[in-house]
This record gives structure tokens, sequence and C-alpha cells, in this order.
């Protein structure tokens, strides 16, 4: 019976199932999805199979467990961080640092690990869902800010955010590699957040030419 460092069962069994977790992740991004079963999973948390299955049914159950915690954890730190930030061109910079910071952490590893797993459809649907939910509030920021093409546009400012992901998880110092983007995404923003600003303060304006226009 192993020792219970909680003070109710119910705590002790949460602590259990974040530790088989994170021994999940550890195998899925060291060793593949093929490595991830409950007898490996128990053994790198230190505890017996028959204990994981009290918390997952199957080496299935835990890869489609795996799927949702890569992406909340991140989702849930990138949320407060665009929440902290006012206006859409600082949303979309606070978006940037976030996943950044993320990715110095490794963070962002488990997901990739995931995605080319070959894992069966539902779970592949379930990841683009995720994903999905993932980069939606930087794009809300994008067309917030009127840009041409929206979609387009979000997809070219994202590449210089993935160029950036691989040079920070290569080992390229986080600090430096966060500003020099961010100097390049701003100059992408600025015209754009010019416009916002300007339909903002006039968003009542008629689109019928004035006397002030003819002159």
């Amino acid at each position: 019976m192993p020792k219970i460092n909680a003070s109710t069962v119910a705590e002790h069994r949460a602590q259990q199932r974040e530790a088989l977790i994170g021994a999940a992740i550890d195998i899925l991004v060291n060793e593949g999805a093929a490595a991830v079963t409950p007898a490996a999973v128990g053994a790198r948390a230190g505890l017996a199979r028959s204990s994981v299955y009290q918390y997952f049914t199957s080496s299935a159950d835990l890869l489609a467990t795996i799927t949702e915690e890569a992406f909340r954890r991140s989702n849930e730190a990138l949320a407060r961080a665009m929440a902290a930030a006012n206006g859409p061109v600082e949303r979309v910079e606070a978006f940037f640092r976030e996943s950044l910071r993320l990715g110095a952490e490794g963070a962002h590893r488990p997901a990739a690990a995931l995605m080319g797993a070959g894992l069966p459809p539902a779970c592949q649907d379930r990841l683009r869902e995720l994903h999905l939910e993932q980069v939606e509030p930087f794009r809300a920021a994008v067309r917030q800010l009127g840009a041409p093409e929206p979609a387009l546009t979000a997809d070219l400012i994202a590449g210089m955010l993935h160029t950036a992901l691989a040079a920070v998880e290569g080992g390229a110092p986080l600090d430096t590699v966060t500003e020099r983007t961010l100097v390049l995404v701003r100059r992408c923003l600025a015209p754009l957040g010019s416009v916002a600003r300007a339909t903002e303060e006039c968003p009542s304006r008629s689109s019928s030419p004035t006397q002030a226009d003819a002159e």
C-alpha cells in the first residue's frame, strides 16, 4: 500500500493521476506514442500496472488524456496572458510572448509528438480541434484589426511564430528571440492597428460624400 501524502483520499487520487499523466507525457516525448503503455507509465511513476488501471483503462485512454492535457495547460496560460492585454495588437503580442515562453519550457513538445504519432483518426480530429481552440484568440485579434484576407494574414504572421519557436526550442536565447520577433510583428500590425483605431473613432461616418469631402 503506497504511503498517502495527502489530507484526503480524493486529493491522493488526484496526485496519483497527475503523476501518471506526467509520466505518460515524458514517455511520449522521449520514446514515442507506441511506448505509452500502462506498464511503462506505472513503472515510470513508481506504481504497479494494476494501479494505473484504476485511472486509465488502456494505452488509448492514456493517449486520449495526454491529448487533452497537452493543450489544456498551454491554452490556460495563453488565455491568462491575453486577458491581461488591452487592444488587438497587444493581444497578438501577448499570444506570441507567452507561446515562446511555453516553447522554451518544452510545453509544446507533447502536442508536437502527438501530431506526428500516427494516432487513430478520432484522436487526430481532436488534436486539430484543440489546436484551433488554441489559435482562435490570436486569429480573432487579427480579424479585429481589420486585416485584408484575415485568415491568410493570420497564417502569414503565425509563420514568424513557428520559426521563432523552432529557434527557442533549438536553444536560442528566449529574450532575444522574443524581442526580435515582436519587432517584426509590430511592423506587420502597425498599419492594421491604425485602421482599427480610425474605425473605432469614426464608426458612424456616412459613406456618402459630404460638402467637406467634395471640397
